[in-house]
């Protein structure tokens, strides 16, 4: 159950006659008052003999019994208490004694005072009720609303318990304000799914991901087909930023600007700027050994994933280090991540992807302030990710995709984990949801490299997936039964014969991929192990079976030798 206090206005007769009539799109269906300060209020829905203007002048009495200069200028209060769509639907009797509860809570009109403010509720759709109040009470004294909407928040939840209802997880005061009526209703008017503060709000947070610097983040915002303004102090320094859509305008056909703050509490200017530095990228450790493996070379979109995959892997050690802003600004670059992948990743994924940005941007706001000096490398990846452009989804691209999002699962878990330590509920559910997303994109991504994998797995020789089997015994006792059984062993086979002809020591990846991050959370461990064995050793993300002349078949399935399943490897690359 959501209670909802709307902006205060001066016009009572004017809300009414909106409360009682028949909506924006004829939405008001039988609307009546089921509760009010004195049982014998007369109700304009169901008394022929009422009308709205006695309703307005009966609410406003304590009102225009004081003084003129006395009057508050916006004496009009409103209060509309939504059920959830999966609720039962209530009677009007407890829909009355829920508005009693709260009229009560907020301390518009307390259990006992007989001295309080007027107030009525009108239902007008099975789900919800309005409350109108007048902000004067009845001995002429303005009434005590100190936390009034906390107050609203606590009494729902104690209303949930009471009548069987859907437990809204409490809010902590850092979620994005939520679009009005009037916003949803112009939307549906103009075929959109989105309100214009809603696509405004994705619009920023994608031209956030990665930025370096205030220009860059215009310049996205105005390539982006936004309309920007911004405001300067005198001293030349910027103070803020406004945007609209281009066909979001107001009656006098003027474009509707939103301030970063409106659209959500982290998008704001200067909460922006935090996440901007000064520091140079970490180099990448030179490597002039010629026996090294050298990689063949990848696209820009398939690089910028492999990129991401190693950022995100490095941040899930954070998790463990107990620097509270340090995880925070890991957190929400983790949702900067996930909106370049959502923008620059291929149609069959892109849907998945986007529904598990927005579900994540609730996870990345908390009071935990971020400190974005820890969280550069996952910005720089973020980037990389804009910078490349759009992958195609197939060979490398696609398969880097898959090995992302593998690690992004990760963090989307430990992400829930540490905001449920520490009683984020909203946060936690919110990153819970994005790990569901991600999974789902995961299998989409995943399903033709995997495929190509397994295919050249069922063709190794029974020689070689002996030596293979013993590795993976050695080196996760505990684990090899579920992995030798999953359909993903083929695949981890064919990546442990990739990986001992590129001169690494297969049992000595296994234990390092086992030893430094749970496996419990994974659907499937064998095909986790794949991809984290090919990010450790360097190994090409999409590995398909050579289409070999007939003739020398037979020697390309020779074993590999013995001893490059167990002999030192050499160093492997590092990112």
């Amino acid at each position: 159950m959501i209670p909802s206090i709307h902006n205060r206005g001066s016009d009572t007769a004017g809300l009414i006659r909106y409360l009682y009539g028949p909506g924006t799109h004829e939405e008001h269906i039988d609307p009546h008052l089921i509760a009010a300060y004195d049982p014998l209020t007369p109700d304009p829905g169901r008394d022929p003999q009422a009308t709205y203007a006695r309703l307005a002048r009966l609410l406003d009495q304590p009102v225009n019994a004081l003084a003129e200069n006395r009057r508050p200028d916006k004496h009009v209060w409103h209060l509309s208490v939504r059920a959830a769509p999966e609720d039962p639907i209530l009677a009007d009797e407890d829909w009355a004694a829920i508005a009693r509860r709260m009229v009560a809570a907020t301390g518009i009109a307390p259990d006992g005072d007989e001295t309080a403010c007027r107030w009525a509720a009108v239902r007008h759709a099975d789900d919800h009720i309005h409350i109108i109040a007048t902000l004067v009470r009845e001995d002429g004294r303005r009434p005590r609303r100190h936390n009034e909407a906390r107050r609203a928040q606590t009494e729902a939840r104690s209303i949930e318990a009471d009548y069987g209802l859907r437990r809204v997880t409490p809010g902590d005061g850092t979620a994005a304000k939520r679009p009005t009526s009037a916003e949803r209703h112009k939307a549906e008017r103009q075929g959109r799914d989105l309100t214009a503060r809603e696509e405004l709000r994705e619009t920023v947070r994608r031209a956030v991901a990665g930025a370096a610097s205030e220009q860059e983040f215009f310049d996205r915002l105005k390539d982006a087909g936004l309309l920007v303004r911004t405001r300067v102090l005198p001293s030349g320094d910027l103070r803020g930023y406004t945007v609209a859509l281009p066909g979001d305008r107001n009656k006098g056909r003027e474009p509707i600007y939103y301030s970063g703050s409106e659209l959500a509490p982290d998008l704001s200017l200067p909460r922006i700027q935090e996440r901007f530095t000064t520091d140079p990228a970490t180099p990448e450790p030179a490597n002039d050994d010629p026996r090294e493996h050298r990689p063949a070379p990848r696209s820009a979109p398939a690089d910028a994933r492999r990129t991401a995959t190693n950022a995100a892997w490095a941040a899930l050690f954070a998790f463990d280090q107990g620097d509270e802003g340090a995880v925070a600004a890991q957190i929400a670059a983790t949702g900067e991540v996930l909106d370049a992948l959502a923008k620059s990743s291929a149609l069959h994924t892109r849907q998945q992807l986007r529904d598990a940005a927005w579900a994540f941007e609730r996870a990345s706001r908390s009071h935990t302030r971020a400190d974005f000096r820890h969280a550069q490398q996952l910005r720089r990846a973020a980037r990389e990710l804009v910078r490349s452009g759009p992958a195609f989804g197939r060979g490398e691209d696609g398969a880097g995709t898959a090995m992302v999002i593998d690690t992004l699962v990760f963090l989307a878990v430990a992400a829930s984990r540490w905001h449920a330590q520490r009683h984020h509920s909203q946060q936690a559910e919110a990153a819970g949801q994005a790990a569901e997303h991600l999974r789902a994109a995961y299998r989409q991504a995943a399903a033709a490299p995997l495929a190509a994998l397994q295919e050249r797995g069922r063709r190794i020789p029974p020689s070689l997936r002996r030596h293979q089997e013993a590795a993976l015994r050695t080196a996760l006792p505990e684990l090899a039964d579920t992995v030798l059984a999953e359909p993903g062993w083929n695949a981890l086979a064919a990546t442990l014969t990739d990986a001992a002809q590129a001169g690494h020591n297969t049992q000595a990846l296994l234990t390092e991929a086992a030893a430094h991050r749970e496996l419990d959370t994974a659907d499937s461990i064998s095909e986790v192990l794949v991809w984290r064995l090919r990010r450790t050793a360097d190994l090409p993300a999409y590995a398909p079976a050579p289409k070999a002349p007939q003739a020398s078949r037979a020697a390309d399935q020779q074993p590999v030798a013995p001893h490059l399943t167990t002999s030192p490897a050499p160093r492997a690359p590092r990112r």
